[in-house]
């Protein structure tokens, strides 16, 4: 009998852990075996998370992507990575050290080496950039601002209800750390795209994303020209950044597991 692969979801900013739980649940039904670990100092609930906004602020890159090589280090073998927003960054950088066997990142922050900054990128951070302290806090957006930034390619009100369901506070420390990435040679940010021995890559973009808008993940495409390893991109023209977790939903998970039986995972 073949052990299952393991899958890790790696969530981004704003969006608790949980909120993979619909992905996790058709993963397995698919014979993967999937888990989706918070980030360091997440609770377990959505709650908790609102409660104590402490716990998870000023974690960087850095202490997220060693968190997660620490996970998979405890696995019997490699995962699959599918990461979300910041959860995408992290997936790649990842997958960059040979830590996966392959890496879906879908509507991910932009990687050392990327240099469009739309505005609607600019408006959605805004809540974390307009106070240089955020650096070292946790940030919750309101309703609106999640409208904004999630929920724009969908009604108001499901926009509304994720929100409730799924945020929590996010530290401010890895968007600090994104924007300064083209100005560090040491950036955290930075991601070994020219590895020519890694897993292959499927980037996914929403269309209406204003958080990651699709000229972000394109320009991230070619950060990886360099590199034979398959890299693959997949564009959903009419959604927003709430696509893991709104009613198109399964769309975007159907569309990773077929890429993924592609590469023959």
């Amino acid at each position: 009998m073949t052990t299952p692969t393991p899958v890790l979801f790696i969530h981004g900013l704003w969006l608790h852990a949980t909120s993979w739980q619909p992905w996790i649940e058709l993963f397995r039904e698919q014979g993967y075996a999937p888990a989706a670990p918070g980030w360091p100092g997440d609770p377990d609930t959505v709650a908790e998370a609102r409660e104590t906004p402490e716990s998870i602020a000023d974690h960087g890159i850095d202490d997220v992507v060693d968190h997660f090589a620490g996970i998979i280090r405890g696995l019997d073998s490699a995962p699959i990575l599918v990461g979300h927003s910041f959860g995408g960054m992290i997936a790649q950088k990842l997958l960059g050290q040979d830590l996966a066997r392959a890496a879906v990142a879908i509507d991910a922050a932009q990687i050392k080496g990327v240099l469009p900054l739309p505005l609607s990128a600019l408006r959605a951070t805004l809540p974390v950039f307009k106070n240089p302290a955020n650096k070292h806090r946790a940030v919750s957006l309101t309703a609106e601002q999640f409208r904004f930034a999630f929920g724009n390619a969908i009604p108001e009100a499901e926009s509304d209800a994720l929100f409730e369901a799924w945020t929590i506070p996010a530290p401010g420390k890895p968007l600090f750390e994104a924007a300064a990435a083209n100005f560090d040679p040491h950036s955290p940010a930075k991601v070994d795209t020219a590895n020519q021995s890694r897993g292959p890559l499927l980037l996914m973009t929403g269309g209406k994303d204003h958080t990651v808008p699709e000229a972000v993940v394109r320009a991230t495409l070619k950060q990886y020209r360099h590199s034979e390893a398959v890299t693959d991109i997949t564009e959903f023209p009419d959604r927003g950044h709430s696509l893991t977790i709104d009613n198109g939903w399964r769309e975007v998970a159907e569309t990773a597991l077929t890429w993924l039986r592609q590469q023959g995972l």
